[in-house]
């Protein structure tokens, strides 16, 4: 069974991928896939310098995150542009990493997800996971993190799905509003459901 983890900025999503993989259960990270697409000499790198131009590169040649980052989060369209690019690699990526997986014995693999809904990506898992905390639980992570001003961290949050929208949306809730043993418990819970549903 692939299920699909996803959530929105600072929801948790990181903490309760740590906590399944310490339980043994294999998670493919589609940002850290995104992260390495984008290497220098793959394909998706020559198509966002060829898109973007050399602007967006560091002077060591890898791409400039928060460059490319300022430019996409400003304009949906140039946003639309570079997700063309990345996002089919990543997915094939992500494909080959679930059937190792399963050809290694794993009966529950999790894709790790965060635009999952946004990306319309639903078909690629049998179940959706919400890692949720509130909007504005959101919001003061972000800014604590000392990564965001208020203002871009609110932009961030506007390129998401509402957290409500994507919880309606679940097939399973884990909900990341309370302490890091009630988290723990409710990913307990969920395997066990998992477990019970893939056992022949």
């Amino acid at each position: 069974m692939i299920l699909g983890l996803t959530g929105g900025i600072a929801t948790g999503k990181s903490t309760v991928t740590a906590m399944l993989r310490e339980r043994g259960i294999p998670v493919i990270d589609a940002d850290q896939i995104a992260r390495e697409v984008v290497e220098p000499g793959m394909p998706a790198y020559e198509s966002i310098v060829r898109y973007f131009g050399a602007d967006v590169l560091l002077p060591d040649g890898q791409i400039n995150r928060a460059k490319l980052g300022e430019i996409v989060f400003s304009d949906e369209a140039e946003r639309q542009k570079l997700n063309a690019i990345v996002h089919p690699e990543v997915r094939r990526v992500m494909r080959e990493e679930a059937e190792a997986a399963e050809a290694a014995g794993a009966k529950i693999v999790f894709m790790d997800i965060p635009l999952l809904f946004e990306s319309k990506l639903q078909h690629m898992v049998d179940k959706v996971v919400v890692v949720y905390a509130t909007a504005q639980m959101q919001l003061s992570r972000m800014m604590e993190r000392d990564e965001f001003e208020e203002e871009q961290a609110q932009k961030r949050l506007r390129a998401q799905w509402p957290i409500d929208q994507k919880r309606e949306q679940a097939d399973f809730v884990i909900d990341n509003t309370g302490s890091r043993e009630e988290t723990e418990k409710q990913v307990e819970h969920l395997l066990e459901r998992l477990q019970a549903e893939v056992a022949p």
